[in-house]
């Protein structure tokens, strides 16, 4: 575990000390702070392994983006605040990038950017162009085409972080979530994140609709 937390570390610094106006601080405490919150106790699938993975995916789609650090940033704040008794995530994870990003010595335009993008996964819908928006939606949605045994440990761990709602109004909320996923005219906008994942990713969500309304 340390040495992806180191990794990860390496990674976060890499990124904001391209960003950092001279003179800012140093990075580090931020993304210790960022990867706390990514690995507290409560948490079963939004976990550093996201985090990471999210990471990963935001690379292979790389060519697709407009401003890449940006989708990079993105990525590290779409889920820093997350409880999953509470609505709101999203936003407040997004105001949380509004907080620690111009302290951290980035550029107001940045800041405010990736506010955005880490409010477009509510959705994952953003608008026809919004090439950032794509990398990051698409990587953030890339486990819905996993094999079929890391698509059953997904489901299970989203489950587990919801451990405290009751089986049947679990299955009707997570039965609801994934039927707006599938009515998305396409759930990958970019044409990589399209091409690799799209008709796995439609046929796993198909089949655990299936078994949860059976």
């Amino acid at each position: 575990m340390a040495a992806v937390h180191d990794a990860l570390l390496a990674r976060w610094s890499g990124t904001l000390r391209r960003r950092q106006a001279d003179g800012a601080p140093d990075p580090g405490p931020y993304g210790e702070d960022l990867l706390a919150r990514w690995a507290e106790p409560h948490r079963r699938y939004h976990t550093t392994d996201h985090l990471a993975a999210v990471l990963d995916r935001v690379e292979e789609l790389a060519g697709h983006a407009a401003d890449l650090d940006a989708v990079r940033l993105a990525a590290w704040f779409h889920d820093a605040v997350y409880r999953p008794d509470l609505s709101g995530n999203e936003e407040r994870s997004a105001r949380l990038a509004e907080f620690a990003l111009p302290e951290a010595g980035v550029s107001g335009a940045l800041t405010a950017e990736v506010a955005r993008l880490v409010r477009l996964t509510v959705t994952h819908d953003p608008e026809p162009g919004d090439a950032d928006g794509e990398v990051l939606c698409d990587a953030d949605l890339a486990v819905l085409a996993g094999p079929a045994a890391d698509y059953a440990a997904y489901a299970a761990a989203v489950r587990a972080e919801y451990a405290f709602v009751p089986d049947d109004v679990f299955r009707a909320g997570r039965a609801a979530v994934l039927r707006d996923l599938l009515d998305l005219p396409t759930l990958f906008r970019t044409p990589t994140g399209h091409a690799r994942w799209e008709s796995a990713a439609r046929a796993n969500l198909a089949g655990e609709l299936a078994v949860l309304t059976a």
